[in-house]
C-alpha cells in the first residue's frame, strides 16, 4: 500500500506546528505536577534559577530527567517511523516491523548484563545490534533490488526473533535483572540524568540528519524507475536513509526499551494534519510524537497512582487500536 502525496499550506503547517507546541507546553507543566509534589510556575523558575527550594530539586532529580526521556524517545522514535515509511513506501510501516527495534533491544539486554560497567557504551552495541538485524533483512531482501514487500515480511520474522531471545536472556539474567528489565520492559522510572545526556547524543545527532535528508524522503515518495530516471542512485537512497532511521531507534531503544506503535501513529496523523512534505512532515511528527510519548508516560504515573502504568505499555494499548482503526480505514481487514 503507497500513501499519496498531501501538500498543505505554509500558513496550515505554522499553525498546526504552533497548536501542538503551545500544547506540549501545557502538558510539560502538567508532567512536572503530576505526583505528590506541585509546583506553580514561579516557584519552578525561583527554584531552578534564583534559590534553593527543596521540592524543586526534588522535581528536578526525580521527574525532569524522566520527562526530557519522554521528549526525545518520542521525537525519535517518530522521526525514525517517517523515514522508515518513505523507505518502504507504506503508511503502516513501523520502526519495529524492519526488526531493527529487537535487534537494539537483545544487544542493549547483552550489553547490560554482561559488562554493567560499560553502561555509557550501551547504546554504540545497541547500534550494532539494530546494525546486524538490518544487514540480515536488507542481504535476504535484496534479489537485484530492494523490495519493500520482502523487507517486510522478513522484518516481521527477524523481529519475532530478536524480540524472544531477549525475553530469554532477560528471564535468566542475574546482577543486573532492574536494568535489563527496564529496556526489555521499556520502563523509564528509574531513569537519571546519565541517560539524559546519552540519549541527547542520539537523539539530537539523528534528528538533525533526518532533518537533512527530508528531501529524498520525497524522492523515495515516487516510482523507482522515475527516480532512477533522475540519474539518482535510488537503492542507496534507501539504503542511507534506511541507516539513519536505524541510528535513531537503536540509540532509543538502548535507553527506554521497545516502544510499540509511537513509529506508525504519529508520522501517519502528521501526514493528514500538514501532507506528505517531509520538509514539513518529519519536523511536526518529531513534535507530535514527543507529545504522545510524554502524554503516555504522564498518564502511566496517573490514572492508577500511586502504582504506574509503563508508557510502553500505554502505547501498545492506545496503539492496538489506532491500528486496527487505519487498517479498517485502509481496506486491509477486508483483504483490499
Amino acid at each position: 500500500m503507497r500513501h499519496t502525496v498531501k501538500v498543505r499550506s505554509a500558513g496550515m503547517f505554522c499553525v498546526s506546528f504552533g497548536v501542538l507546541a503551545t500544547a506540549l507546553l501545557f502538558l510539560f507543566f502538567a508532567a512536572v505536577n503530576t505526583g505528590s509534589i506541585h509546583l506553580g510556575i514561579a516557584q519552578l523558575w525561583n527554584g531552578l534559577f534564583v534559590e534553593y527550594d527543596p521540592d524543586v530539586a526534588a522535581v528536578y532529580d526525580l521527574r525532569f530527567p524522566r520527562i526530557l526521556i519522554s521528549l526525545m524517545a518520542g521525537a525519535t522514535l517518530a522521526a525514525a517511523g517517517t523515514l522508515f515509511q518513505a523507505v518502504l513506501r507504506n503508511p503502516l510501516a513501523d520502526p519495529g516491523i524492519l526488526g531493527v527495534a529487537s535487534g537494539a533491544e537483545f544487544a542493549a539486554v547483552l550489553a547490560t548484563a554482561l559488562v554493567p560497567q560499560l553502561y555509557s557504551f550501551v547504546p554504540a552495541f545497541s547500534f550494532l545490534g539494530g546494525i546486524l538485524a538490518f544487514v540480515v533483512v536488507y542481504r535476504l531482501a535484496w534479489t537485484g533490488r530492494l523490495s519493500p514487500l520482502r523487507i517486510i515480511l522478513l522484518g516481521v520474522a527477524v523481529q519475532s526473533l530478536f524480540g524472544g531471545l531477549s525475553a530469554a536472556f532477560g528471564a535468566t539474567s542475574s546482577g543486573t535483572t532492574s536494568t535489563v528489565a527496564s529496556i526489555v520492559n521499556g520502563n523509564i522510572t528509574m531513569k537519571t540524568w546519565q541517560d539524559v545526556r546519552i540519549l541527547a547524543f542520539f537523539s539530537l545527532l539523528g534528528l538533525i540528519l533526518a532533518i537533512v535528508c527530508s528531501r529524498w524522503c520525497n524522492l523515495l515518495a515516487l516510482e523507482d524507475k522515475t527516480v532512477r530516471g533522475l540519474g539518482i542512485q535510488v537503492d542507496k537512497v534507501r539504503m542511507l536513509v534506511s541507516l539513519i532511521a536505524v541510528f535513531l531507534v537503536s540509540g532509543c531503544t538502548a535507553i527506554v526499551g521497545t516502544v510499540s506503535f509511537l513509529g506508525l501513529i504519529a508520522p501517519h496523523i502528521g501526514r493528514i494534519i500538514v501532507g506528505s512534505d517531509h520538509r514539513k512532515l518529519i519536523p511536526f511528527t518529531m513534535l507530535l510524537g514527543a507529545f504522545c510519548f510524554l502524554l503516555a508516560d504522564t498518564l502511566g504515573r496517573s490514572i492508577a497512582y500511586p502504582y504506574e502504568i509503563s508508557a510502553s505499555i500505554i502505547m501498545s494499548v492506545a496503539g492496538g487500536i489506532a491500528f486496527v482503526i487505519l487498517l479498517q480505514r485502509s481496506g486491509m481487514i477486508h483483504g483490499k
